[in-house]
């Protein structure tokens, strides 16, 4: 079996994405390794999947780790951004209690489901602190 990691990109009306193979599930080579992809228009990595490859089908994924970013609960984005309709209405329709939004290049906001970490990139740098959503939707 062999070990991916998929990284997203903000892209036109999906995200874009670019697949390396990895050794392991490591973190700390994921972000390297983000540091170097750029997709069409200069767009930077936001986040990352890994998945375990056992063809003829795909049989172990992992959570998406965001590269940095604000975590923000609907209360936050209706209060802080409140001409962001589209995004609340997003968020209401489909049960979102968080959303981050990432700017590595360009503005993206997206889903932050239960299970997913954003880590603290502090400049890409490779010594980070790791943050969850638990079970009550606060940050631990």
């Amino acid at each position: 079996m062999k070990h991916y990691v998929r990284f997203y990109s903000p892209g036109t009306f999906t995200a874009e994405m670019t697949v390396r193979e990895v050794d392991s599930w490591n973190v700390e080579e994921a972000k390297r390794l983000a540091k170097d992809i750029v997709e069409r228009h200069g767009a930077k990595p936001y986040g990352f999947k890994f998945f375990t490859d056992g063809k003829p089908i795909n049989i172990n994924k992992s959570c998406m780790y965001y590269l940095g970013g604000t975590i923000y609960s609907l209360e936050e984005v209706k209060e802080k951004f409140p001409n962001e309709k589209i995004l609340i209405s997003n968020m209401e329709i489909n049960n979102w209690d968080h959303v981050i939004e990432n700017k590595n290049s360009y503005t993206a906001w997206l889903p932050f489901e239960e299970g997913d970490i954003l880590l603290d990139m502090n400049d890409w740098g490779l010594e980070d602190e790791l943050f969850e959503i638990d079970d009550e939707k606060e940050m631990v």
